[in-house]
């Protein structure tokens, strides 16, 4: 059972500091991604949302747990799913970089299906999760 990678690019009017703004700050999720709730579980280094930060999201029946594990400010951020999840080693970043008065966003994720034969299913839903969850960053970010 290989690793399965996804990755999803955006366009965004904002700035990139606009943008990293609204990914750290769990709080906001629910505004503009397919997430319904959020809780900070754990304060990270620095605080709230940096490194260390677990962040527990809930959409419908499931309840995701991530860990936050890269911080670059208005460049990354990286987190891996500790929970929630039918994959093992689910982890992603989100990178951010200036295109002229606004940011592409390159979202990155990569995990291994934990029942066989599942891969191409999980990949498909989770493809869809985050164009939703990147095109919603994107355009709540801009001006």
């Amino acid at each position: 059972m290989g690793q399965r990678h996804i990755e999803v690019t955006k366009q965004s009017a904002a700035a990139p500091h606009a943008v990293f703004a609204l990914l750290v700050d769990g709080n906001t999720w629910p505004l503009w991604s397919p997430i319904e709730a959020f809780e900070l579980e754990r304060i990270g280094d620095p605080p709230p949302e940096g490194v260390g930060a677990i962040r527990v999201f809930r959409r419908g029946r499931t309840t995701g747990r991530d860990e936050i594990v890269e911080v670059v400010p208005d460049r990354r951020l990286g987190y891996r799913s500790l929970s929630g999840l039918p994959v093992r080693d689910y982890r992603a970043h989100v990178d951010l970089e200036p295109d002229g008065d606004g940011t592409t966003i390159r979202w990155q994720a990569s995990f291994a299906p934990k029942v066989p034969g599942t891969g191409w299913l999980l990949e498909r839903g989770l493809r869809r999760f985050l164009c939703e969850c990147a095109a919603g960053v994107a355009a709540h970010a801009a001006p």
